[in-house]
Formats: C-alpha cells, sequence, structure tokens
C-alpha cells in the first residue's frame, strides 16, 4: 500500500536489526534516523520532528521504558510502537498503561510492522487523517491519493509528503531547510536543491487546478489558491 513518506526515529542498538528496519522503511521512500541508545534519541528529538518513533526497550544506557514515559510526561505526543522481546500479556499491557500507542514483538514480519505503523498514524491523525479539499486539489491520506477535477494524479511518496506539508498550513511559508528536514533523514545525503526538484515534480503534478507552489526567492515556498 502506497503511503506518504514519513520521517521515522529508530531507536535500536542492534545494528542488523536497524539496518533492516530502516532499509525497508526506506524503500518506501521514508526518511530514517537511526539513534543506538536513549542519549541518541534525545540529540535527534532536539534537532529535528517525527511522525512515528520505534522504540527498543533494552537499551545499552537505559530502558526504553523510561524514555516513553519522560516523552509522554514532557507532553510530548509523537506516536510511539515498541519493539520488544517480551513476549507476555502483562509486558506488552504495562507498556501500553504507560503511553506506547502499540508494540510489536521480536521477531517480527516486515509487513506487519508496516501495517501497525499505518494503523498508529491512522489513530493518532484524527482530523489530519481527513480528506483534504484546496483549490481544486483533493488529498486523502488514509489512500495516500491526490485527485484533481475528479481526475487521480501519481505522486510519489516525497511528492505526497511534500504535497501533505504544504496542505497543513496554505499560504504559510516553509524555508528549504524546513522541507529537508521533514523529508529526509540525516544520513541522505542530499542538499537544499534537492526540494527544487521535488517542488518542481509536483507543480506539474498539480496543472489544472487552481493550486500554485509559490517561490519567495531566498525566503521558501508556499502554496497558494489564487
Amino acid at each position: 500500500m502506497k503511503t506518504a513518506a514519513m520521517r521515522f526515529l529508530l531507536v535500536e542498538d542492534n545494528d542488523d536489526l536497524a539496518h533492516s528496519v530502516a532499509t525497508r522503511l526506506a524503500l518506501d521512500g521514508h526518511a530514517v534516523d537511526r539513534a543506538a541508545g536513549i542519549a541518541e534519541a534525545e540529540d535527534c528529538l532536539a534537532a529535528a520532528s517525527y511522525d512515528l518513533i520505534l522504540l527498543d526497550i533494552a537499551l545499552p544506557d537505559g530502558d526504553g521504558r523510561d524514555f516513553l514515559v519522560a516523552q509522554r510526561r514532557a507532553r510530548r505526543d509523537t506516536p510511539i510502537i515498541m519493539m520488544t522481546a517480551r513476549a507476555a500479556v502483562s509486558d506488552r499491557v504495562d507498556v501500553l498503561d504507560l503511553g506506547a500507542d502499540d508494540y510489536i514483538t521480536k521477531p517480527f514480519d516486515f509487513a506487519e510492522l508496516e501495517a501497525r505503523c499505518r494503523a498508529v498514524l491512522r489513530r493518532r491523525g484524527g482530523a489530519l487523517q481527513t480528506v483534504r479539499d484546496y483549490a481544486g486539489v483533493t488529498f486523502n491520506p488514509l489512500t495516500a491519493t491526490v485527485s484533481i477535477a475528479g481526475e487521480t494524479r501519481e505522486l510519489r511518496s516525497r511528492e505526497l509528503r511534500l504535497l501533505e506539508i504544504l496542505l497543513s498550513a496554505p499560504e504559510r511559508i516553509f524555508s528549504k531547510a524546513q522541507l529537508c528536514d521533514r523529508l529526509f533523514s540525516y544520513s541522505e545525503a542530499v542538499s537544499e536543491n534537492a526540494i527544487e526538484v521535488y517542488v518542481a515534480r509536483l507543480r506539474k503534478k498539480l496543472e489544472g487546478s487552481a493550486a500554485r507552489i509559490e517561490t519567495l526567492r531566498g525566503v521558501g515556498y508556499r502554496l497558494t489558491g489564487e
């Protein structure tokens, strides 16, 4: 199932598992930052915003459950899926009671992980997951489809994510740096010029509607319906 590209924080100390999960998510067009422990995860969260956190429990510098509790006490509501080797019902109930949005037991199938990610984002998205209509563009985040005058347009994952970002606040100006932060992970060697490429592609896909992506030189981009 196609989804708009998202940015994940993967907190996992096992190199092999982290590589496998990050590779699988990247194949779907998502950006993934990997932290091997709690300290690295906190550094990532201080520098960027994430759509979802995948969190191991047994980490070299602490317990993932303590990190989870700290996030909730700080009123940070980024969805969190716990990854645990503990299969007992009591263990799973405990992490849910502490504020986790879901859990998955190791070893897991990647198809199940992806499905749980989609389900969590649907539940937590609320109004943000409703169909959006703006200037002749209809975007359904649940099915990751875009239509103009009833005609479906094919968009790639990062094009969908870019449209989703711009639609979240029409007329708001987003700098290249802000868009890079939401579209790419730290490990991806991209320049801000890559944003120009995605904006150009999206502009073509929006032809036939009243929606325009306006360039404000030296400042950034904004979506307008004028």
